[in-house]
């Protein structure tokens, strides 16, 4: 890839394969490449690959074949410094949330900054920011372990914007909420993007969808199926 592709582009797989014991293929010669400031959303049926796709993404896993780049870095060649460096640029909102069930809503938010050592007043800020904005405004001295599961995902998606990352993965983070609470967590994406965070969200949900300039890769069984674009979305190669 040439230097000002490079600049371009946040994710690039190509030919990515990756196997899980005794003969499970989760994902087969995937490639794909998504710039800067897009907005993707990963769609196919349970066990098609998506889960497998994002934790390759966030360096959890490694594939067994091809090469990931995330903002021009090879996973595959990087030190476990400049990874941990890297993933302090990307936000995650796990599919099972990955929260802290002692620890408070606050606290739990407050984890993705402080491991960029953010000063305490903007975390204080982004805190409040998006406890409202998700609609948890009296939910901040709670212990996330007693949160409903709709709840938990919120605060889950609150810790992984909240940091102003480059990129955000989320792995179906609509999928406990009502319609009312899926347009504020949608809203916040939209935001987000629209200051040019790149997004890649693994969703089933087809209300989501549609949002103009993004675009949408469909995984079956472990394989890149031709992605589709919005009518508004120009100029973007898979």
């Amino acid at each position: 890839m040439g230097n000002e592709e490079n600049s371009r582009t946040m994710i690039d797989l190509a030919r990515v394969s990756k196997n899980y014991p005794p003969d499970v293929q989760a994902l087969s010669d995937i490639s794909m490449r998504i710039r800067k400031g897009q907005m993707v959303f990963l769609t196919g049926m349970s066990g098609a690959g998506k889960t497998t796709l994002l934790r390759l993404l966030c360096g959890i896993e490694y594939p067994d074949k091809g090469y990931i780049e995330i903002a021009g870095q090879d996973l595959s060649k990087i030190s476990g410094s400049e990874m941990q460096s890297l993933r302090r640029r990307i936000g995650v909102a796990y599919q099972d949330f990955k929260l802290l069930p002692d620890k408070t809503v606050a606290q739990n938010i407050a984890l993705s900054m402080e491991v960029s050592y953010r000063s305490r007043q903007f975390i204080r800020t982004q805190t409040e920011k998006m406890l409202t904005e998700l609609g948890l405004p009296d939910k901040e001295n709670t212990r996330a372990g007693k949160l409903s599961r709709g709840e938990q995902q919120r605060v889950a998606i609150a810790r992984a914007v909240a940091n102003q990352p480059e990129l955000i993965l989320a792995d179906e983070p609509t999928g406990n909420l009502d319609d009312e609470t899926t347009e504020l967590v949608m809203r916040l994406f939209r935001t987000c993007n629209e200051q040019g965070t790149t997004l890649l969200i693994s969703t089933h949900d087809h209300s989501i969808y549609n949002y103009p300039g993004s675009k949408m890769v469909k995984i079956e069984d472990g394989r890149l199926v031709a992605p589709k674009r919005s009518p508004s979305a120009q100029g973007d190669r898979p």
